[in-house]
């Protein structure tokens, strides 16, 4: 699309894994260069212990991994509709408010955008999943409210939301030559998003668009969810997950779930964690998998791990064999993922993603042989298995492929161009 004058507002797309700003301007392109001259900023914060600063994106990743003291924070989106978002963590000797921590990563978004375009913002359209929360008006009511104020302390005057899928449908839109029905697919890190959309190139500039959405819905599992599913089925069960107590009783869940899970594994460093599990150790029958958990522990090694389960997850959507080499915790240790193991293990959440998508289509009253396209955008959209499922729900439907990370950014910067001139 051409415009005259750049955007007074920005986009911003602050994403579960990686965040992208979106700014229109004439002749060039819609989303900001963030880090290293790439669109994306890696949705993550690392807090240098020996340099006392925050440190973000691929720069927090690289420094964790070179064995910097630290903490690493990832997956920050996810903290919005939760109960973590009213507590406070420590960080670099001090207890730290959760929503501050939103603050200072999307003040570092602003920041960037700021110095790339080399004016202030003072408006922006947010990009928001279709919930937040699933089933629970009030929490997702709150955690829009939340962004709202960390944008307002920020300096933003003027902040109004878009849905993510939305956003990416109007992205779409700006490259077709005829009107379609459109299903946007939008799989995040931390949720699934759907929006039935009607597309046309001679509607693109028209500012009220309410009637061409027929239906929104969504759930809230994502990337991190197939992460965790996959790591609790392929790795965990090499650290004592599933191990029987002396009692018979299996031994407690919770250690492997805080370890298969972003957010919370620095649970597992607490020194109350750790004598639990110390005094666990004795009623285990076989306490091979709980020691290499306590050498993983000695190493804080858990986000190692968990980056290792992302990158093997990403592999099997091409390969049907991905091992993991954890000889780090003890030589000669491989966890053997395949393919089949891992669409065995996120099959529940699938199903749960399809009965979403089911009941999306029943609301706008239209059948699945009506859709034509099927539009996938979002990180985690390249998961062969959920790509499969759910075109075999439209079989009429041709798939395209969105930018994969770049889509919604540059919807919401339409939005915005729309919105604020």
């Amino acid at each position: 699309m051409s415009i005259l004058s750049p955007a007074r507002a920005c986009g911003i797309d602050f994403g579960t894994s990686n965040s992208t700003v979106g700014w229109l301007r004439p002749g060039q392109p819609n989303l900001l260069e963030l880090e290293d001259g790439r669109i994306t900023l890696p949705s993550v914060i690392f807090f240098n212990t020996e340099e006392r600063r925050p440190v973000y994106g691929r720069q927090a990743l690289q420094e964790y991994l070179e064995g910097y003291e630290g903490r690493l924070m990832r997956s920050l989106k996810s903290l919005l509709g939760s109960r973590l978002l009213k507590s406070e963590t420590t960080v670099l000797g001090s207890a730290l408010p959760f929503r501050e921590l939103l603050g200072f990563f999307i003040g570092e978004l602003k920041k960037r955008a700021e110095s790339q375009a080399s004016r202030t913002f003072e408006e922006v359209v947010l990009g928001r999943p279709v919930f937040f929360v699933d089933d629970d008006s009030a929490a997702d009511q709150e955690a829009q409210n939340t962004l709202v104020a960390v944008a307002h302390k920020l300096g933003f005057k003027e902040v109004s939301f878009q849905y993510e899928p939305i956003a990416a449908a109007f992205d779409y839109e700006s490259t077709l030559e005829r009107e379609e029905l459109v299903l946007i697919i939008d799989i995040g890190g931390g949720t699934s998003d759907f929006s039935l959309v009607r597309l046309a190139p001679q509607r693109h500039h028209q500012a009220d668009r309410q009637s061409d959405i027929l239906a929104t819905g969504g759930v809230h599992i994502g990337g991190n969810d197939f992460d965790k599913q996959l790591s609790l089925a392929g790795v965990m069960p090499l650290f004592g997950y599933g191990s029987r107590m002396k009692s018979d009783a299996f031994m407690p869940t919770s250690y492997h779930l805080n370890l298969a899970t972003w957010h919370t594994i620095n649970a597992l460093y607490a020194q109350k964690t750790q004598l639990a599990l110390q005094n666990m150790r004795y009623d285990i029958v076989d306490a091979t998998g709980i020691d290499r958990l306590f050498s993983l522990i000695e190493q804080r090694a858990g986000h190692w791990l968990a980056m290792r389960v992302e990158d093997s997850k990403i592999a099997l959507s091409e390969r049907d064999l991905c091992p993991i080499d954890l000889s780090r915790i003890e030589p000669g240790l491989v966890a053997e993922l395949t393919r089949e193991l891992f669409e065995s293990a996120i099959e529940p959440l699938l199903e749960r993603i399809r009965a979403s998508l089911a009941q999306l289509l029943s609301n706008a009253d239209i059948k699945a042989d009506q859709v034509d396209t099927l539009f996938f955008t979002g990180g985690s959209s390249g998961v062969s298995a959920l790509r499969r499922s759910l075109a075999a729900m439209l079989p009429n439907a041709r798939s395209v492929e969105g930018n994969t990370f770049g889509s919604i950014g540059s919807g919401l910067a339409i939005e915005a161009w729309k919105r604020y001139g």
